[in-house]
């Protein structure tokens, strides 16, 4: 991880190069890069072909952006299929489940942070 941090009497700030950052394998089908600041997370989450993501909720606002590729989303009784170039928001609280249906890249922004997927406590993607 390449940081460049701000000095001691200002807020912490990071600057960092995807690239260079490590991938976690989180199971075979799903991997993902995470960068957390104090109130939101940035996950580059690569999923290929046939990956599920189970139903669950969480606490936390997510914005999905599929940079390549497609998920199918099942939202509010609603099938949605995101595709490259299209961003889906999912409010707290509201159960979710997706399928990559093509391999895919997307961007998904959270806040607060994911405190299960920052411990490796998110035992419902680990199967």
């Amino acid at each position: 991880m390449n940081t460049i941090e701000a000095g001691h009497s200002a807020p912490t700030f990071q600057y960092i190069r995807l690239k260079d950052f490590p991938v976690e394998h989180v199971n075979p089908l799903f991997d993902r890069q995470l960068v957390s600041g104090e109130r939101s997370m940035l996950a580059r989450i690569i999923l290929r072909e046939g990956c599920i993501v189970p139903l669950h909720s969480h606490e936390n606002e997510q914005i999905t952006y599929v940079l390549e590729g497609a998920l199918k989303f099942l939202i509010q009784d609603q099938e949605i299929t995101v595709r490259a170039g299209e961003v889906l928001v999912i409010p707290s609280q509201v159960p979710h489940s997706a399928v990559a249906i093509e391999d895919t890249v997307d961007l998904d922004i959270f806040c607060p942070p994911r405190a299960d997927w920052i411990s490796g406590t998110d035992a419902y993607l680990r199967k």
